[in-house]
């Protein structure tokens, strides 16, 4: 079995002190009732091998303070009846993913089902965008009263340094996106956490996905621009000023389309969404055709010119995850976005291009669980993760 304190210190940001396995044998604890629910105080120590005496501690401690509660009753031949436990699901933490055009703020509860949610359409003007933001997370959580929210969880399209303190790369970003964090927390109360909208979805795989948290893996976001999340060892990579995982810079055609970072043929910008509109129009689709989402129906309605414009879009994917696979050899690669809602129609081609190399028929290659939600479930594994309970 693995050890109680390995699966669940993912970001290595907490010191090491005399409360620390403690604190991740509370993570465990909740998690595994998470996962689980409901469940004994007898499974729970069984599952998770810590002692029965710790497991009764930890989970009085998770009543008191309301994470958790106690259900229904069980029954068995003969002895003590036991009372199982499930997550208090009055809690909730609020979801925030930005893009450059919009975003989606929502309601999830501590096992990561999004409750509510709405679309905030962003100003063109820069200064109005957190205002905007703000506004959507206030009328949210004023519409959700009857939920404790225990913080905010924001992902980003960027790049920033540990400390928050500044916005190392955002080239789809053109509001000051840094400052959402103190200004939110002033409006709400609420704690918030944020981080690169890959990173978060690679930590939500670790939480909510088949991951075991034991093996490496790598999160591509495929979105208005591609980004990479790698968790390794443990943990998240981030490395020198927070960059690991940029592969979306990575030049894939000289001659190719201008990027936001300032080079040409990017592979974001051959393999992301604007890639497919981009495709979709220059071969004679419809320029009211603005979304992903609305590519994507006119391509399952069999429309020639979307459905062309997504193949090769998932040619390139499959081009670069192929690199990916030869640079870092993970476990698994996961793809999240809107593409992942058409993989049954444009999976095998991302497939078969990622398979043409014999390095890279390694990793298991998938789809997010979550497919264009698992964004906004990030958030919970966020909040979660920088010790909440």
């Amino acid at each position: 079995m693995t050890p109680p304190a390995s699966r669940f210190a993912f970001t290595q940001r907490q010191s090491a002190s005399n409360k620390t396995p403690r604190q991740i044998n509370r993570n465990l604890v909740f998690n595994l009732i998470r996962t689980r629910q409901p469940i004994s105080r007898a499974d729970l120590a069984r599952v998770s091998g810590l002692q029965r005496s710790t497991v009764s501690l930890i989970v009085e401690d998770l009543i008191r303070d309301k994470w958790i509660l106690e259900g229904s009753i069980g029954r068995l031949p003969r002895g003590r009846r036991p009372t199982f436990l499930e997550l208090n699901h009055h809690r909730a933490v609020v979801a925030v993913d930005i893009h450059p055009s919009q975003t989606t703020v929502a309601v999830t509860d501590l096992g990561g089902r999004i409750v509510a949610q709405n679309l905030v359409l962003l100003p063109v003007e820069p200064a109005k965008a957190i205002p905007a933001i703000i506004a959507g997370v206030r009328k949210l959580i004023t519409a959700n009263e009857d939920k404790t929210f225990v913080g905010i969880g924001i992902s980003l399209p960027g790049r920033t340094d540990l400390g928050l303190q500044k916005l190392i790369f955002a080239p789809n970003l053109n509001w000051p996106v840094l400052s959402i964090k103190p200004r939110i927390e002033r409006a709400t109360g609420l704690r918030v956490e944020m981080d690169n909208a890959a990173n978060a979805c690679a930590l939500s795989e670790v939480w909510f996905g088949d991951s075991d948290g034991n093996h490496d893996l790598v999160v591509v976001n495929v979105s208005e621009g591609i980004g990479s999340g790698i968790f390794a060892n443990g943990r998240l990579l981030r490395g020198e000023n927070g960059m690991a995982g940029e592969f979306g810079h990575i030049q894939i055609d000289a001659n190719g389309p201008l990027c936001g970072c300032g080079n040409r043929g990017c592979w974001e910008t051959v393999a992301s969404n604007r890639a497919a509109l981009r495709y979709f129009q220059e071969g004679g689709g419809s320029a009211s055709v603005q979304t992903m989402e609305a590519l994507i129906k006119l391509a399952q309605a069999g429309e020639e010119h979307a459905v062309k414009a997504l193949e090769t879009m998932s040619v390139y994917l499959g081009r670069g995850l192929r690199m990916i696979a030869s640079a870092l050899a993970p476990r698994e690669i996961i793809v999240v976005g809107d593409i992942t809602s058409a993989w049954y129609r444009f999976g095998p081609l991302v497939e078969a291009e990622f398979k043409v190399n014999s390095l890279s028929k390694g990793p298991r290659l998938r789809p997010s669980l979550d497919g264009n939600t698992a964004r906004l479930r990030s958030a919970v594994a966020l909040v979660m993760n920088e010790g909440s309970i």
